[in-house]
């Protein structure tokens, strides 16, 4: 700032309850500008809705209230064109706005803090910043779930494994595999809204703790903020961060979904599985070893879970020892929320990306689709339909017939009748109907399962969802 920022003004600020300056190191941990100037746009819209309240309750003049308006709107221009000097000895992004206010406006600044503290001008900030960020998250999740649905109607039909403790267990579909994934994903977003309507009230009007006695209209600048309605306990709003520990708890939730698509990604990309190819946008290669490709975005995303988890962990155990209402301990609040907040959208953009780029292997998901006898539980699944046997007999016939399908080094399909009729007698050539992989996704027709027109149907019913 040109001016306003000097020791003494600092100390006008407290109103001369100290004599002398902080130390230098009683500055270094109080102050908090260095990231919460974050909040500046939040800060200044909170002030012009406060303001325009108090000059509708005759608590201060309409001439100071344009005159406040109309210096928020210069300071409001110098931060986003990089002209605002943030100063640390100002402490935080509500003292260096009201320090530079006072000089631009002269004595109407000091107005603008009537009816209202720190207290509860921060809640308000961070609610409406992490409000803001819950709404560009449900956004980003609903562009990645757009993308899986690409997939999952281009390969409603492309046999791959199943597996279960990763080793193949029934043939699936791809597009049922990646339906699994618009379900949490939508899940995700489902907690986000909810999350939204959690937080969607007013904290202005609590002042410090109590409340205040001049005749404000909360419900007016909650309206003008955009919120449902004010808060309800004054001790309450001031003291309470739920709404940053709900976003950090989603955005974990979020990223540990995030983490497992990751997982198969790599997987999925080795020689070895080969059922994909990531595109070259998010590979890098080996300094050298010129035969790689490395698929860096995808671990990174699954990296970035850790970062998260531990943003949560750190503010839960920040507030878990709090007696109401507000401490200083919750200016600890913002760092891991504003780190997640950009951990988690980054690594959404990137697994969207990917998604819509990598390319799908179909050749070797249904080369292996076959492999580790994945048609073992259709063959069961007959012997108690047609033949009429127990499921537990089924269960030993079938495990009969999968030994000796081993011993001749061939799939299951490939055992003649006569020798799965030495296994039992009750099995008829009808058997070879339900032991290709094809067959068996075809006919897994309940509700949710793997056969492509039931996969199908799931595409359409997400389609239809907003």
């Amino acid at each position: 700032m040109a001016d306003g920022t000097d020791q003494k003004s600092s100390n006008q600020m407290w109103g001369g309850r100290f004599a002398s300056g902080p130390s230098a190191i009683m500055e270094e941990i109080n102050a908090s500008i260095g990231f919460d100037k974050k909040l500046y746009a939040q800060d200044i819209r909170g002030s012009m809705a406060h303001a325009a309240m108090l000059a509708s309750k005759g608590i201060i003049s309409p001439e100071d209230k344009d005159k406040i308006t109309d210096g928020l709107n210069t300071i409001l221009s110098e931060i986003e064109s990089g002209r605002f000097e943030f100063s640390r000895k100002l402490e935080d992004i509500h003292m260096n706005i009201e320090a530079r206010l006072a000089t631009l406006i002269g004595p109407a600044a000091g107005r603008l803090h009537t009816a209202r503290s720190r207290n509860d001008q921060v809640a308000l900030d961070f609610r409406l910043w992490v409000k803001e960020e819950l709404q560009k998250t449900e956004g980003m999740l609903t562009t990645l779930i757009a993308a899986f649905l690409d997939r999952a109607e281009e390969n409603a039909d492309t046999v791959m494994p199943g597996f279960t403790h990763l080793q193949t267990a029934q043939p699936v579909t791809f597009g049922h595999h990646c339906m699994a994934y618009v379900e949490m994903f939508g899940r995700d977003r489902a907690r986000v809204r909810h999350a939204i309507e959690h937080m969607d009230e007013s904290p202005i009007g609590a002042a410090a703790l109590a409340g205040t006695g001049y005749p404000i209209d909360r419900h007016m600048t909650a309206t003008a903020l955009g919120f449902r309605e004010p808060t309800r306990n004054s001790i309450d709003t001031v003291s309470d961060r739920d709404f940053a520990l709900e976003f950090l708890s989603i955005a974990s939730i979020c990223a540990t979904h995030l983490s497992r698509l990751a997982e198969e990604i790599v997987i999925w990309s080795t020689p070895q599985f080969g059922f994909i190819r990531l595109s070259d946008a998010f590979s890098t290669g080996s300094s050298i070893m010129p035969q790689k490709k490395n698929p860096d975005a995808a671990e990174l995303v699954r990296a970035k879970t850790g970062r998260i988890n531990g943003s949560l962990i750190a503010l839960l155990t920040v507030m878990k020892g709090l007696p109401l209402a507000y401490s200083k301990d919750m200016q600890e609040d913002k760092e891991q929320v504003f780190d997640a907040a950009e951990s988690v959208e980054l690594a959404i953009a990137a697994m969207t990306g990917m998604i819509r780029d990598l390319e799908v292997r179909k050749d070797r998901m249904r080369a292996a689709a076959g492999s580790g006898y994945s048609t073992a539980t259709d063959l069961a699944d007959w012997l108690v339909r047609e033949a009429g046997l127990p499921f537990r007999d089924a269960h030993h016939v079938t495990g009969n017939a999968v030994a000796l399908a081993e011993k001749k080094g061939c799939d299951l399909a490939d055992l003649s009748l006569e020798e799965l009729q030495a296994i039992h007698p009750g099995i008829t050539k009808g058997v070879f109907d339900v032991l290709s992989v094809e067959a068996s996704v075809a006919s897994r027709t309940s509700f949710g399962g793997t056969a492509p027109s039931e996969v199908k149907k799931q595409i359409a019913w997400w389609r239809g969802r907003n």
